[in-house]
């Protein structure tokens, strides 16, 4: 039987549809083979622990598992030592200081009978998130010592222990008491580099959340009194061989950039610093989500991808 006039056609079209999927095939294979494995160094914040996220910690680490991660960070925020230290979110739902350290015993346990269940899928590393309130010197250490996490994250979200990145109305309070824009940033990079020094942490979290809510960000991060901070922080990381987290939700929270910005990026990879991405979920729906733009970014500055991980 003789082909059809109508299928000699549209063979031609047929043929070159055939031919470009077959390359976009090629294509992503590699690329999946040039991609770095997918991690987080800080990430796992649950509904379950932390009343300002979503979903039960297990329903995270499976959502890891499905988007075929190697490892991830699980990093809790830790409980505060007293009741006026807690995020306002805990006071609403009831949970007052000591309430939270009992849930904070939770998480610990829970955590790391989830790394054992999973440990053939992923590897799990029970970690924290460490707050820079007053006592965080004390405080924080003594946390360490009783559970005896992976690693932790060190972060600041408090400056004189005023919240900075909850709603632009706090950000401004705590711009005012530091006398202006210009001097949060100065307080915040100094109350870092205490963390730094004091805590030792092998991961240090959103290294410029401080500029959460400045639209001019990016002239006043390289302003010289803001400047000559960051550089003095980035070189005590070095020197600790800590990890910087490159914090993905910014981009969730409308930023244009990760946390850290470029101009500290390049500088971070001039320094030889470890970066390595944080998802810093707070819920199943931000796993993975800005993975691709995230490692771009990484790529164009020159940051080794060959992650390196914090315990």
């Amino acid at each position: 039987m003789g082909i059809s006039r109508d299928r000699l056609i549209l063979l031609p079209g047929s043929l070159a549809a055939h031919h470009r999927r077959a390359n976009e095939i090629i294509e992503e294979r590699q690329r999946m083979a040039t991609s770095p494995e997918r991690v987080s160094v800080h990430g796992g914040h649950s509904g379950q622990f932390c009343d300002h996220a979503e979903d039960m910690l297990e329903d995270i680490v499976q959502a890891y598992i499905a988007r075929g991660y190697t490892w991830v960070g699980i990093s809790e925020h830790m409980p505060p030592e007293r009741d006026e230290l807690s995020y306002p979110d805990e006071l609403e739902a009831g949970l007052n200081a000591a309430g939270q350290q009992v849930r904070f015993a939770d998480y610990m346990a829970t955590c790391r009978r989830l790394r054992d269940r999973y440990a053939s899928q992923i590897r799990i590393l029970v970690a924290f998130e460490a707050e820079a309130y007053t006592g965080f010197e004390h405080w924080v250490p003594a946390v360490r010592k009783k559970f005896e996490p992976d690693y932790i994250v060190g972060s600041v979200h408090h400056i004189d222990d005023q919240l900075i990145d909850g709603s632009p109305e706090w950000y401004r309070a705590a711009a005012e008491a530091a006398g202006g824009v210009d001097g949060l940033y100065c307080a915040y990079f100094d109350r870092q580099y205490e963390v730094i020094r004091t805590l030792e942490p092998e991961v240090v979290g959103h290294f410029d959340l401080v500029r959460i809510f400045d639209p001019d960000y990016r002239e006043r991060l390289v302003k010289p009194d803001i400047w000559r901070r960051i550089v003095r922080n980035l070189e005590a990381i070095r020197d600790l061989g800590s990890i910087l987290d490159f914090n993905l939700a910014a981009l969730k929270k409308g930023q244009p950039e990760p946390y850290i910005a470029r101009p500290l990026l390049e500088q971070a990879r001039k320094m030889d610093i470890a970066v390595v991405p944080g998802d810093d979920s707070h819920g199943v729906g931000n796993i993975d989500r800005f993975w691709n733009e995230g490692v771009r970014i990484l790529r164009e500055v020159g940051i080794d991808l060959e992650w390196k991980p914090p315990a």
